[in-house]
């Protein structure tokens, strides 16, 4: 049975929300996505770092519950890493970070369909190194996909952060930013001529999301698709990227496009497939920012027959 690796942070969101009430969530990036998929039904490993105390059994307890097997040695940070995440009156979060990260030995063979990561993970050293590495040992038997999801007050600078991405860029199949990550990155540049520039430079598929006006797509063959977001009565945003990467993956997995073998495939995908695969992702990410909290939805949720 094919599976999924994900590489990058699991950790407790603490959220300030705008009435000043404080609460404390599982989170992290790399770490909603694993949950996304294992929702989906897709066999999920997560190698992440936390530790052995009362904010890391939760984390434990949280990726448990939704079927994520944790990579041993997943568990032996000192101290569970926390974001303390501000709403404001819109739901939108804002992030501030005390991170401890490195990655455990993960085991690399032709099951692995997919290897997953991206935000803080995936920049931050000395892991980021370890992360970069294991995408180009992983090319060999996996589709790459990297979500962008900068987080500025602890990747820095542009500059200080630009290596480091356009490294894991250089690496994935499938990318996914935000508008706002490559505003950030490339203040010169149109967000979707910087997708372009990343299309054109060997990923086969540079995926930008654009908040509520939707999602825009664009391939190494030069194929560009937008979908609209759907109608929805927002929460929160907290983890609406995640659960947009996860369901992204999920339908690229349906459609066949996934491993290795299936690289020239993923490269040439047509129109109807792809603006298939992104109105799933659009409608899972709909249903996490529908509710509090970094949590999407079951496939029983989404095909209740």
């Amino acid at each position: 049975m094919s599976r999924a690796l994900v590489i990058g942070e699991a950790l407790v969101d603490v959220v300030q929300e705008a009435q000043g009430r404080t609460d404390e969530h599982p989170g992290g990036s790399p770490a909603n996505v694993a949950i996304g998929l294992a929702r989906l039904g897709r066999r999920t490993q997560l190698a992440t770092w936390f530790g052995h105390d009362p904010r890391g059994h939760v984390v434990r307890d949280h990726l448990s519950a939704s079927g994520v097997v944790l990579v041993p040695g997943s568990d032996g940070a000192p101290r569970t890493s926390t974001a303390q995440a501000t709403l404001d009156a819109d739901g939108a979060a804002t992030y501030e970070f005390d991170l401890l990260w490195h990655v455990p030995e993960v085991h690399l063979d032709d099951e692995l369909a997919v290897m997953h990561t991206g935000s803080i993970g995936a920049t931050l050293r000395p892991g980021s190194d370890a992360v970069a590495e294991i995408a180009l040992a992983a090319r060999e038997h996996a589709t790459v996909t990297y979500d962008v999801n900068a987080r500025p007050s602890i990747m820095g600078t542009p500059l200080e952060a630009e290596a480091a991405i356009e490294r894991m860029a250089s690496r994935a199949d499938v990318i996914k930013a935000s508008d706002e990550d490559f505003r950030w990155l490339y203040s010169h540049l149109d967000p979707m001529d910087a997708a372009r520039e990343w299309a054109a430079q060997g990923p086969a598929l540079v995926v930008v999301t654009q908040a509520e006006r939707g999602s825009t797509a664009v391939t190494s063959t030069g194929l560009e698709v937008h979908v609209p977001a759907p109608p929805v009565t927002v929460a929160d945003t907290v983890g609406a990227g995640d659960s947009y990467m996860a369901g992204l993956v999920d339908a690229l997995w349906t459609a066949g496009l996934l491993g290795a073998s299936r690289r020239a495939r993923l490269q040439a995908i047509d129109e109807a497939t792809l603006r298939s695969a992104m109105s799933w992702a659009a409608r899972i990410a709909a249903i996490t920012v529908s509710r509090p909290g970094a949590n999407p939805p079951t496939r029983a949720e989404l095909d209740p027959t």
